[in-house]
């Protein structure tokens, strides 16, 4: 059986990440961690450390190997929450560890990882088959830097979706 898991290189700092990680992001815990026992291009035997963690139920390896490319909003983490104030624990956690807020629920986090931290009804009012609707709640949110639940379903309109929250 196939297992497919996301590889993050940190320049360092890795297990500081790891720990703020599953530290904030609910059902998440951090597995084996290994030093690499061989000399290697990014170091000598030791000096590359890996760490594998889960952030609910979704696999990570973070690998602590020195300078290469650094992160970029090409990959991001996103984050569905089921409410507001879901919403609101972890952006300011982020935030108050020293991440940077962006546009339309993304932030980059201290170490240069990009996040998008979204209510699930996003994605559902994204691909509502009323088309003018789900127009609405995008041009909402591309206003906004947090998201903002209420203003959402504002702008979508009546909603059957705050049940799911």
């Amino acid at each position: 059986m196939a297992k497919v898991t996301s590889h993050l290189w940190f320049e360092k700092d890795a297990r500081q990440a790891v720990e703020f990680y599953v530290a904030t992001i609910p059902n998440s815990a951090i597995g084996r961690a290994t030093d690499v026992a061989a000399d290697n291009p990014s170091g000598p035997a030791g000096s590359v450390k890996i760490i594998e963690f889960v952030l609910d139920d979704q696999n990570f390896i973070a690998l602590e190997a020195g300078p290469l490319d650094p992160f970029n909003h090409s990959f991001s983490v996103l984050v569905e929450l089921d409410g507001q104030d879901e919403i609101d624990r972890i952006w300011n956690a982020f935030l108050d560890n020293g991440g940077k807020p962006e546009q339309c629920g993304w932030l980059k986090d201290r170490w240069g990882l990009s996040w998008q931290i979204v209510p699930k009804i996003l994605g559902d009012m994204a691909a509502h088959p009323d088309r003018e609707r789900s127009k609405r709640a995008m041009e909402a949110m591309l206003g906004m830097v947090k998201i903002d639940v209420a203003a959402l379903e504002r702008a979508f309109g009546e909603t059957d979706f705050a049940a799911q929250r």
